[in-house]
């Protein structure tokens, strides 16, 4: 015999019975939900038509005379602050998007409602990473053999050790050096770390051009001493033998990368006033594309879809009422 357990045709049939019954249900409410919202419109046809023309009207105005501007702003950290800076530019976007204009009025924004967004990208140059300095070309041909060369100059790590980096902020409205830019850029130069980091650097980049001044000086010495040894025989009329013993050609070499390394240090010493260095930018960029013509869309939606708001509450409060025998 059989321990299977007997299904009853019956059985089957109440449970289908009662989901399509529930099934009904459901879209008999979906109709009756479109159907009020047409008695809803048709009710307050007038309502919603002065709405909506209120809306396009005020959404053009807005339109017209909203104006958002894009700023940018081209720099370079120094003293290994590449991290520090973008920490802080995190730190400015996040107090932005919580609406914090106390801590944009601290560091010194003027109008800082109007300081709508901010970030930073490093700009990508591959070549002034490798040139001259084959430690940095030998870590991208090393990280290239494992991966996609394109991926890897763009990743966020690499990225970060480039030289220059854009901060690009917005603004509704105008802007100036004064109100926006010099207070930023003194926010960002404000650490006490970094500025001790800086006056370390600015005395060891001193201090080496010195010693190597003093170490050109020497060797122009030296030479000026051997052609006037040359010259003097020659005028005696005697014969002058070289021994390649004298090296005067690795005096010359050394001599030639002194001074190249001399004017590195002296540009080195122009960037190294700022621990974030501005090297150009742009303000006052009008954006076309932020509210074109939104604003005529959204406001007769923003107003009709607050009024439907506000009747399916009121509704809803009645049929309360109603429940409760209060009307």
């Amino acid at each position: 015999m059989s321990n299977s357990p007997q299904i009853n045709p019956n059985d089957q049939e109440i449970d289908l019975g009662k989901l399509s019954k529930k099934v009904g249900e459901k879209v008999q409410s979906f109709i009756d939900w479109l159907f009020d919202g047409v008695l809803f419109i048709r009710r307050n046809i007038v309502i919603i038509g002065i709405l909506f023309v209120l809306g396009v009207g005020l959404g053009i105005y807005k339109d017209k005379n909203t104006k958002v501007y894009d700023h940018e702003v081209i720099v370079k950290p120094n003293f290994g602050s590449t991290d520090y800076l973008y920490s802080k530019i995190k730190l400015i976007s996040s107090k932005i998007n919580e609406g914090d204009t106390v801590f944009l009025k601290q560091i010194g924004i003027v109008n800082p409602k109007k300081f709508s967004k901010i970030k930073i990208e490093p700009i990508t140059d591959v070549y002034r990473f490798i040139n001259g300095n084959d430690k940095n070309f030998e870590m991208l041909k090393l990280m290239a053999e494992d991966g996609d060369l394109t991926k890897i100059v763009e990743d966020n790590v690499t990225s970060k050790n480039y030289m220059y980096h854009t901060i690009s902020f917005t603004t509704s409205g105008l802007t100036s050096e004064k109100n926006t830019l010099i207070p930023l850029l003194n926010y960002l130069n404000d650490s006490e770390f970094y500025q001790k980091m800086q006056k370390e650097q600015v005395n060891n980049i001193t201090l080496k051009i010195k010693e190597n001044d003093s170490i050109i000086s020497q060797i122009n010495a030296v030479m000026n001493q051997f052609s006037n040894a040359v010259s003097n025989n020659q005028k005696s009329d005697k014969l002058v033998y070289y021994n390649e013993n004298t090296q005067l050609d690795d005096v010359l070499k050394t001599k030639e990368e002194l001074v190249k390394e001399q004017g590195y240090n002296r540009l080195e010493l122009v960037s190294a006033d700022k621990i974030i260095k501005e090297s150009s930018h742009i303000l006052n960029v009008r954006n076309n594309k932020a509210t074109k013509g939104k604003m005529k869309l959204i406001l007769p939606v923003f107003f009709i879809g607050l009024f439907a708001m506000l009747g399916m509450l009121r509704d809803l409060y009645r049929r309360q009422l109603a429940k409760r025998n209060l009307i």
